[in-house]
């Protein structure tokens, strides 16, 4: 007789525990506990059976493996918490009994730990990290933004603005953005470093409020890891480009009309108007090309072709920046496709607004005073020139004019969905295939049927005569129907297993088929 296994001892149960009984294991509170879970990567999992997992009750919890909590008990992180609360208690009463020798000590030996282990645990290659840059870059420069409060800290404000910065600088001397995209919520960013591609957003500048919605100490902890993290990226993208880390000022520009403090380094740097120093000995290692297998030596050349183009669109512009306009964004698409940029009270600015050899002035409002030697444009004809990778023509970005659509290159054209009108022109212009994006009444052209002669009939000496025949009408609506009925019986011979798929790929469908006619009515109304 085999030994009876007890309920609750195996399977699902044994495998999930609740957060409640986590924190008793553990013995951490709640705040540390979820600090904890986010600097080692853990998250809460949804067991398939909820009643088996809380051992027969239906009570709604959140539950975590059982291997990450015995992971997390082994963490020396978790006695430097306790030794940190340790220091906040010495440090409250030294203050209370008035010891200030002694509360200035304590604040001396205060107790630190650093996260350098928990970045190599979790990224073992490099590689990896750079596959999880996304969602580190849009947090980073979303604090980087936020004004200082007592949840967002001085400090932490000013390495995220370091470190981003440090990033932009990387992606103009390495030339790897590849696309870009201005929406509602922010300026969309796409660069390929090493062969992975790296998609991240900025925000617009503006002023922000009081917010009220978000958990800071959440996001702070996440800010705490992910500026390790990208400490590390951007020293290994540095040296691998062969660049000073920290960023230095190159010495080829002339800057004998200009003086600057050496107070002003950093504000420099921060400019992004300025090329950075390259190191002498260093040489850059080889990057990393990752090609499909479909790449064949044709569509590898033309990608070459198109890289090279990109990195020498605005090689021969000088670019002036009116003060309304966006500097960090413009600097950062201008100087990576290899063009130099400028705008009033730039610490580092090489040339001013009189100029002469300013080639394109930015502007986003009404002039009033025009130089005849250089083309005033809106900024979303950077935006449009870098997507389209060529100058685009300036009198349709004039200052005042309506400004044509700023197509996403983000968005793949597919068939049944909806497609601009100027997409569709731009992708004939590039010399593109578009006949699977045209509807089939634009793509069939009507034919045109000769008209019927009238025959005359014969003469009553032959006896014969030829009458017009009648043509035979084909009922359409009886076709769709019965077109609609062999549907529906095709449908009821599909599987059962298969057929909540099927209903899905209809309901998709259908609901592409509306947006579609929405955006169509819309782009007639308007």
């Amino acid at each position: 007789m085999g030994r009876i296994r007890k309920k609750f001892q195996s399977g699902t149960s044994s495998i999930y525990i609740s957060r409640k009984k986590a924190l008793k294991k553990l013995q951490l509170t709640l705040k540390d506990f979820r600090r904890l879970c986010i600097l080692k990567g853990i998250y809460p999992r949804e067991p398939l059976h909820k009643k088996k997992a809380n051992k027969g009750s239906t009570e709604n919890k959140i539950y975590y493996h059982v291997k990450d909590v015995n992971f997390l008990a082994n963490e020396p992180l978790i006695n430097k918490f306790r030794e940190y609360k340790i220091f906040l208690r010495r440090l409250t009463r030294a203050k209370a009994k008035g010891q200030k020798d002694h509360a200035e000590r304590l604040l001396e030996n205060k107790p630190q730990f650093r996260l350098d282990l928990l970045v190599k645990e979790r990224y073992p290659t490099f590689a990896s990290a750079l596959r999880d840059m996304d969602d580190a870059l849009c947090l980073l420069f979303a604090f980087a933004a936020l004004p200082r409060t007592k949840a967002v800290k001085g400090n932490v404000v000013a390495d995220c603005r370091r470190l981003t910065t440090e990033f932009m600088h990387y992606v103009i001397e390495s030339h790897s953005l590849t696309k870009t995209f201005v929406s509602i919520k922010g300026i969309y960013y796409q660069a390929e470093i090493m062969g992975e591609k790296i998609t991240w957003i900025v925000p617009h500048e503006r002023g922000i409020g009081h917010v009220t919605e978000v958990d800071f100490n959440v996001m702070a902890t996440f800010v705490d890891f992910y500026v390790a993290m990208i400490s590390f990226v951007n020293f290994r993208l540095y040296k691998a480009l062969g660049l000073f880390y920290p960023p230095k000022l190159s010495n080829n520009v002339d800057e004998k009309n200009f003086v600057f403090e050496e107070n002003d380094l950093d504000e420099k740097i921060y400019s992004l108007a300025r090329p950075i120093a390259r190191t002498q000995t260093s040489e850059p290692e080889p990057t990393i090309d990752t090609f499909s297998e479909s790449d064949t030596q044709e569509s590898l050349a033309e990608k070459m072709k198109i890289a090279q183009a990109l990195r020498t669109l605005f090689a021969k512009c000088k670019f002036f920046l009116n003060r309304e306009v966006s500097k960090e964004a413009m600097a950062l698409i201008i100087r990576s496709c290899g063009g130099t940029v400028s705008w009033e009270g730039c610490i580092a600015k090489v040339y001013d607004e009189k100029n002469e050899k300013i080639t394109h002035h930015v502007i986003d409002r009404p002039l009033d005073n025009v130089d005849i030697n250089r083309a005033y444009v809106q900024p979303q004809w950077v935006f449009d020139s870098f997507n389209a990778r060529k100058l685009l023509p300036t009198d349709k970005y004039a200052p005042g004019r309506t400004l044509p659509p700023h197509l996403s290159p983000f968005v793949e054209e597919k068939i049944g969905e909806y497609v601009p009108l100027e997409k569709i022109e731009q992708l004939k212009e590039d010399g593109k295939d578009i006949t699977h994006l045209l509807k089939p009444d634009e793509d069939k052209k009507k034919e045109v049927k000769p008209k019927r002669q009238k025959t005359k009939p014969e003469t009553p000496e032959s006896g014969m005569s030829v009458k017009t025949g009648k043509v035979f009408k084909e009922n359409l609506q009886k076709k769709l129907n019965q077109v609609g009925q062999e549907l529906k019986l095709r449908e009821m011979m599909i599987p059962k297993k298969h057929r909540r798929v099927y209903k899905k790929i209809k309901y998709g469908q259908k609901r592409q088929a509306s947006e579609k006619k929405k955006l169509e009515s819309k782009r007639q109304n308007n």
